[in-house]
Parts: C-alpha cells; sequence; structure tokens
C-alpha cells in the first residue's frame, strides 16, 4: 500500500473557514477548543512552508439573527456580519501567536483602532516572509458572502488553489443530512456545480474561480490532518475545477477587482 507524501505540492492556498465551525458543540461564540484545534490545522501546513491565507467568517456570532435583520435592512445586517468576522479574525491570530504561527489579519472593513485594513501589497510581503495571513470583514461591500470574498482573495495573492472548510466531506449531489442517500463527488465541474444549485457556495464565488481557473476543494476541517493531507496531495474532499485542457489561469494584472 502506497505511504501518502509529506511534502506540499502547492505553493501557496486560501482557506475559507467558516463561523460556525469556530464554535463547536454550542452552536454560537467561540469555542476555545476548537480555535486551536483549527490552529493546530493550520499551523501544520504553515510548518511545511506554504504559504497560507485564510479568511474567516462570522455566522457563528450573527447567522440567525442576520436573517431576522435582513428583512427589514439586509445592507445593515450584512455590516454587523463583516464585524463579526473581525472578532474571529482577531482570535484566531491570538490563538495561532500563542502557538508560535506567526500570523497577520486585515480587514477590508476599516476599524483602525481595532485591525489593520486590507492591502493587498502587505499581505504579499507577510505572505513571502512565512506569516499566516487571516482576511476579515468579506469583501468590505455588502451583498458579497464570504466566499466571493476567499475567492477574491485567492486570485489576489495568487494562490494555487481555495481550500472550503465545510462541515461535510465533499460536496454532495443533496444535502446529506436530509438526504442520507446522497451521492458524494471526488470531482466535479464549476458548470456542473452551477447548473445543478449544489449549493456548496455561492454562484459568485464559484464564476470567479472559474474565469480564473482557480480549483476548489471542499472537505470537512474537523477532520484532523485533513488540511495537511490536502496540501500534500491526497484526494481529500471533492475537487472542484474546470475541463481537461482549459486554458491556464490569467496573470493578475489583467483582472479587475470591481465584481459587479
Amino acid at each position: 500500500m502506497a505511504t501518502e507524501s509529506n511534502s506540499p505540492v502547492y505553493r501557496r492556498v486560501l482557506v475559507k473557514v467558516s463561523g460556525e465551525a469556530l464554535a463547536g458543540q454550542g452552536g454560537h461564540g467561540l469555542d476555545a477548543t476548537v480555535l486551536q484545534s483549527v490552529a493546530v490545522e493550520l499551523g501544520a501546513v504553515a510548518k511545511l512552508g506554504v504559504s497560507l491565507g485564510v479568511v474567516i467568517g462570522g455566522g457563528n456570532f450573527f447567522r440567525g439573527a442576520a436573517a431576522a435583520l435582513a428583512q427589514h435592512d439586509r445592507i445593515n445586517a450584512d455590516y454587523i456580519g463583516m464585524l463579526a468576522t473581525i472578532m474571529n479574525a482577531l482570535a484566531l491570530q491570538q490563538t495561532l501567536a500563542a502557538a508560535n504561527i506567526p500570523a497577520y489579519a486585515q480587514s477590508a472593513l476599516p476599524v483602525p483602532s481595532v485591525i489593520d485594513p486590507y492591502a493587498r501589497t502587505q499581505a504579499l510581503e507577510c505572505l513571502e516572509q512565512g506569516r499566516v495571513v487571516i482576511f476579515a470583514a468579506g469583501t468590505g461591500n455588502p451583498l458579497f458572502t464570504t466566499d466571493s470574498a476567499a475567492s477574491l482573495r485567492a486570485i489576489e495573492i495568487r494562490a494555487d488553489i481555495m481550500l472550503k472548510a465545510t462541515k461535510v466531506d465533499g460536496v454532495f449531489s443533496a444535502d446529506p443530512a436530509k438526504h442520507p442517500d446522497a451521492e458524494r463527488f471526488d470531482e466535479i465541474s464549476y458548470e456542473e456545480v452551477l447548473t445543478q444549485r449544489l449549493g456548496i457556495m455561492d454562484a459568485t464565488a464559484v464564476i470567479l474561480c472559474r474565469e480564473h481557473n482557480l480549483p476548489i476543494r471542499v472537505f470537512d476541517m474537523a477532520v484532523p490532518g485533513g488540511l495537511k493531507r490536502i496540501v500534500c496531495g491526497a484526494n481529500v474532499g471533492t475537487l472542484i475545477h474546470g475541463d481537461s485542457g482549459a486554458a491556464n489561469r490569467r496573470e493578475f494584472d489583467s483582472y479587475s477587482t470591481n465584481v459587479e
């Protein structure tokens, strides 16, 4: 039986971590044990010499309330959600630092007395220095999800792959919690995700990745060692990518960040 490699196959990756994943069994707020386990997973990849960016959500602080508030003012609800991601980013940065893993947090929503503003040049410099860069506040604009922010940041930092950490181990033909017989895909194309409305992430995020031929791998962050195995080339979760022979991803300089 062949053994898996301990050598990374990617130079730089972007990991999207949901806020709900940080809440643990309580379902709300921050669970210190979960934060530490996430830090361990990220640290194991950083120690391989892989440049690591992280986009973090805020659903552990503002999910159910957001849905209710959005009925009255979606814009305000989205800004509150962005503030929730900043809390998570600061907590993760502190947890990584306590584990001797250099980390740096930036926010697309300006809160200068609390967190540095997002600056691509600064982020790239920190990545080159081996620091884990945590991106908070989504795109800094309402009406865009943190999935879209993850796709955008992955393209901006020239990541080789975007890794979406979820509560399930890949992309399924239907919600596996409601349909136990749902099929899990090892691989699937961007077009299939869009046309079948599989809902693993919003369409804008998938389209951004498709336009830049940026592969996405969906996996379960709760499985210990899964992130490191992916970075070392293991077939974990589901790979979303284009058709074979697709054009190489365009250089960043030809890309406009004005997502509409």
